[in-house]
């Protein structure tokens, strides 16, 4: 095995963890303002999923189109999960663990909503973009440059969004102490409707993402587990950390997988806990009182 191939793996690599950066941001940016990590994203990227396929199967949208339909569908479903699931809990101050609990229910009720009112049945994609192109001896689908493309230019708006503006900085004093930020005049419930927002969006743009290379089915959600392994890994709290993290994650993976493709998952699961053990912040996150 020549160089070529270890570049094609390289490249493989950073596709798959720029599909896990857009899933993990959600965890971030949920847990750096509420500190509980939401399991109900899973569901709303399965939704993207679905409505990415339905929009251009039943409805036949371009893909544009069909594509940012997923954005704003998983968007608003995010909003609608935080007003009706976790929002009566944040009104009385309820414990950490009733979030997490909540976000467990919400992500299996998701589930098995779409078996109830669809089925089941795995799903393909049509073949959107069918051809491949090749760059310097390396063979890369148009899908998997337009995960590259797609991933970095939206991580790029949101870390924009994030330092260069008025709702970034509220979102920034927030997560360092959302109480004094209430005190000194930021909107609390405004905070959490943004961060929501954002992070079903870019759900959206994973679930479509994902459909389109892999496929769809009611348990697609269940690849946010390597996402949520990805974001501890980087940092809960920390948006570079898991981009970081899902990158450095997506890499490791595609390569442990060419080597021997049943101990990718083992692998997976095995750094989360070396993780968990050695570093729990991870490679860019701090401690609770200063996550950003």
């Amino acid at each position: 095995m020549g160089i070529g191939y270890y570049l094609q793996q390289l490249v493989n690599g950073i596709c798959l963890g720029g599909m896990y950066a857009l899933m993990s941001v959600g965890y971030s940016l949920v847990y750096s303002i509420m500190n509980f990590s939401n399991f109900a994203h899973g569901g709303v990227i399965m939704v993207g999923a679905y409505v990415g396929y339905y929009a251009l199967t039943a409805l036949g949208c371009p893909f544009l189109i069909a594509f940012l339909l997923c954005g704003v569908g998983s968007g608003l479903l995010a909003i609608v999960i935080e007003r009706l699931v976790y929002n009566p809990l944040r009104k009385r101050h309820a414990p950490s663990l009733y979030f997490i609990i909540s976000a467990m229910g919400a992500s299996i009720f998701l589930e098995n909503f779409v078996i109830a009112s669809i089925d089941g049945t795995p799903r393909n994609y049509p073949a959107v973009f069918a051809n491949s192109i090749s760059i310097g001896g390396l063979s890369l689908g148009i899908d998997s440059l337009l995960m590259i493309i797609v991933s970095a230019a939206a991580l790029l708006i949101l870390m924009f969004i994030i330092q260069k503006t008025k709702i970034g900085l509220a979102i920034r004093a927030c997560s360092y102490n959302e109480r004094a930020s209430t005190l000194m005049g930021v909107n609390g419930d405004l905070v959490i409707f943004t961060v929501f927002l954002m992070g079903g969006i870019l759900a959206g743009f994973a679930g479509i993402l994902y459909g389109m290379r892999f496929i769809v089915k009611p348990t697609i959600g269940q690849v946010t587990n390597k996402s949520f392994v990805a974001a501890v890994f980087g940092g809960l709290g920390s948006l570079p950390g898991a981009i970081l993290g899902s990158l450095l994650l997506g890499i490791m993976e595609i390569f442990v997988a060419s080597w021997n493709s049943t101990l990718r998952d083992l692998f997976v699961y095995a750094l989360l806990i070396l993780v968990l053990v050695v570093k729990p912040s991870g490679l860019m996150g701090k401690v609770t009182e200063d996550k950003a």
